[in-house]
């Protein structure tokens, strides 16, 4: 079952395939237990009041930057120095995982690493040798059923285990939690707003770039830009969000499951580690005890910054409203003059939000597009897919529930 080629590095063959409907394919539906994806979807009833007390001991506290943010224990704005080589950022994500390798808090990692055949695919990986996290380093796109790992995981004995998820993988895995026996579960969770398959990934590549094949590095930024790096020698690209290909996507390229996802930060991670508010470093949360923790693993090698705080999101966040309102209810959106595209890009990045305010906004964008969509596309689920803080984060934009789209509080 493992591919035992490179010792420490497993990549086992993993049975089954996503379910019909709002489904990421996080692997739950391919254990062996059938009623597992009900008790662990999020797209089907999730409850985070409840799971965020099991793991942090607490809820997130409304009146504060954890109504956007989630239990929040410690947030830095830091950087790897030196960095790892072959990081998407600096590495701060796969050091950590290596980090609890070295010291034996772990047995293994659940992770993803590149396909052999296609560097942006990524294939769900046990690891249990610091020196093979180097591999996971970098960013993927498509689906990973990263959960279905679990199996292979028990087989092989491993009781003690870490993974590095998305937020839909990381709330399944605390829905299961308490049914899988472990002795210790550390959870290194990563932002996510949109994903889709790799196959689509390749269309949005070869209208960025005229040799897309050399493309060996994506990121989105916060300075409102996409870097894009070659293996070819090219120097650096940087592509203004307002100049990207969007309207030549087909409209099903992002999934119904990310236009509707009510977890951007990772909630119920035990650390998260993205961009959003790092204003160019990368943005940590430690949300509890296991999380300062693995924070204190890096101690001696993370550099740290004051957080930025600057800009106005709301007319950002508005602007985004009415495009998305325009596009779930099956009209065009209006593109803007070419011309005019340069001016509005150095105004963006003068007086847009900047460092947690661009988080926010951000989180706040996706709170919106999950209730706009729900309500074309399902409206039916909306009282149990869309928790109470989604809704509070929505309510300053004039959406607001209606009796059919909200479930009774849970006691």
């Amino acid at each position: 079952m493992f591919d035992q080629s490179r010792p420490g590095l497993q990549t086992p063959a993993l049975p089954g395939g996503p379910r019909d409907g709002l489904c990421t394919d996080c692997g739950v539906s391919r254990l062996g237990d059938g009623k597992a994806c009900g008790r662990a979807c999020q797209f089907i009833a999730p409850d985070y009041p409840t799971l965020e007390r099991a793991v942090h001991g607490r809820t997130a506290r409304p009146d504060t930057d954890e109504a956007f943010f989630g239990v929040t224990h410690t947030m830095l704005r830091a950087r790897l120095a030196p960095a790892a080589p072959g990081a998407q950022w600096t590495g701060i994500t796969t050091t950590l995982a290596a980090s609890l390798l070295e010291h034996g808090l772990v047995d293994a990692v659940m992770t993803v690493v590149p396909d052999p055949a296609d560097r942006w695919k990524p294939l769900p990986a046990l690891i249990t040798d610091r020196a093979d996290m180097a591999q996971a380093r970098g960013m993927r796109m498509g689906w990973a059923p990263t959960l279905a790992l679990l199996e292979p995981a028990r087989a092989a004995g491993y009781r003690r285990l870490a993974m590095i998820g998305i937020p839909c993988q990381t709330y399944a895995l605390r829905a299961l939690e308490t049914d899988l026996g472990l002795e210790a579960l550390y959870v290194i969770g990563t932002p996510c707003s949109d994903n889709t398959t790799t196959e689509n990934f390749h269309t949005f590549l070869n209208l960025l770039d005229k040799a897309p094949e050399t493309i060996s590095y994506l990121e989105f930024r916060a300075d409102f830009k996409v870097e894009l790096r070659f293996d070819d020698g090219r120097k650096p690209r940087f592509i203004p969000f307002l100049q990207l290909p969007i309207s030549q996507l087909p409209p099903d390229f992002f999934p119904m499951t990310c236009k509707t996802c009510v977890d951007y930060t990772n909630r119920l991670a035990d650390i998260t580690v993205g961009y959003m508010g790092g204003d160019g470093d990368q943005w940590v949360i430690a949300r509890n005890s296991r999380g300062a923790q693995l924070l204190s693993l890096l101690q001696d090698r993370l550099q740290t910054a004051p957080l930025t705080d600057s800009g106005k999101r709301i007319a950002a966040v508005k602007g985004f409203m009415e495009n998305t309102a325009r596009a779930a209810g099956g009209m065009p959106l209006r593109r803007m003059p070419n011309w005019l595209r340069p001016l509005v890009s150095i105004l963006q990045t003068r007086l847009g939000p900047k460092g947690l305010e661009f988080a926010r906004a951000r989180v706040e964008m996706k709170a919106v597009e999950t209730v706009l969509h729900l309500r074309r596309a399902h409206p039916a689920r909306m009282k149990n897919m869309i928790p109470a803080h989604i809704w509070r984060l929505v309510a300053r934009y004039g959406l607001t529930p209606t009796p059919d789209e909200t479930r009774p509080p849970r006691g």
